[in-house]
């Protein structure tokens, strides 16, 4: 009798691989043929026809007022002076950390031919254009501050002030340029 529980037992244990093999390989071609490739969310199609679109009328290009900040004069480096004394010490090669410009760091701005070092000239131009296109029937008057190398955020917020105090809203700003771009 036990000789026959061994025998039956080895029949039940083997399971035949064929149909589950099968079902396998449906199951597979089922799931690839009823996938969906997600498309990348925030990608536009760029092969766009250029002639060809809704409206006929050709829109007009609006004219930026472009900020232009140079470096004329780097200046002084100082270290930040923690007493009242007048004497500050200079910013050395070899010193990291925080440091102000001294008195003799020039800058210079130019709106288009206009061209100036001192910031107040510059509102009093910005308030000019502003002014001027206003009364064109503008809407909004765009503007791009163009810091050039060597600039620093303080200079650009200075002239970002200067620009805001002038009216405009619209402001953009202009990324990085390599080194050899002056």
């Amino acid at each position: 009798m036990s000789a026959i529980l061994t025998e039956m037992s080895k029949d039940e244990c083997e399971m035949e691989m064929t149909p589950m093999i099968d079902v396998v390989f449906l199951l597979l071609i089922f799931f690839m043929c009823t996938l969906k490739f997600k498309t990348l969310e925030g990608k536009l199609s760029a092969y766009l026809p250029k002639d060809v679109g809704v409206n006929t009328s050709e829109a007009e290009p609006i004219e930026k007022v472009e900020i232009l900040v140079r470096v004329k004069n780097a200046g002084t480096k100082y270290k930040p002076s923690k007493s009242k004394s007048k004497t500050r010490e200079i910013y050395g090669p070899g010193d990291t950390g925080r440091y102000v410009w001294g008195d003799d760091r020039v800058l210079e701005y130019t709106v288009a031919t206009f061209r100036t070092q001192d910031l107040e000239k510059l509102r009093t131009r910005l308030s000019k254009i502003f002014k001027e296109r206003m009364e064109l029937g503008e809407e909004k008057v765009p503007s791009t501050i163009d810091a050039r190398p060597g600039t620093v955020y303080e200079d650009v917020v200075d002239v970002l002030d200067q620009v805001i105090f002038s009216g405009f809203t619209d402001i953009t700003f202009v990324g990085a340029y390599p080194d050899n771009i002056k």
